[in-house]
């Protein structure tokens, strides 16, 4: 009895905690509407265009200089407020259930979901978020690992994707 009682709670709490993660995210045209944040992501990365159904394109890497002009643009093409993540914002994108192994999503080895986020480069992504330890540098998130790091400088060039408040 014990045992069947701990499997029904192990069932129901699994269930759960990905019915959480998947009801957080709602995705709308070239956005992905993130109501536990209340924020929006663009659903592609930088330099990528959406078709309706995908991402195509090639992902742009970028210094933070050059992001800079990118939000600009951003701002121009598609209304305004829009942003580098924080840590906390772009690591919640990681999809540890997706993890299989040594490997992360079997289709294209990327942690992120690739229904929300299709075609995402299997890379570091920028942050705005310095590092308060290590000066000069900001966090990043690879989604290819599903890591985060604090040691790379604003000189560097990393994939960007944008997000605004809603």
């Amino acid at each position: 009895m014990f045992k069947k009682i701990t499997w029904i709670l192990i069932v129901c709490l699994n269930f759960t905690s990905t019915s959480v993660f998947a009801s957080s995210f709602y995705p709308k045209d070239h956005i992905v509407i993130d109501l536990s944040r209340n924020i929006e992501w663009l659903r592609c990365s930088v330099g990528q265009q959406w078709t309706g159904e995908t991402c195509t394109g090639n992902t742009i890497l970028m210094d933070h200089a050059t992001i800079k002009e990118a939000i600009k643009i951003a701002d121009e093409q598609l209304g305004p407020s829009w942003r580098l993540p924080n840590l906390d914002e772009l690591y919640s994108l990681v999809c540890k259930r997706c993890k299989t192994g040594e490997k992360f999503n079997t289709v294209n080895n990327v942690a992120i979901s690739s229904k929300l986020f299709p075609n995402t480069d299997p890379r570091a992504y920028w942050t705005g978020e310095r590092n308060s330890i290590t000066k000069g540098s900001y966090w990043t998130v690879n989604f290819f690992t599903g890591h985060k790091f604090g040691r790379f400088f604003p000189e560097q060039d990393m994939a960007v994707r944008l997000v605004r408040d809603r």
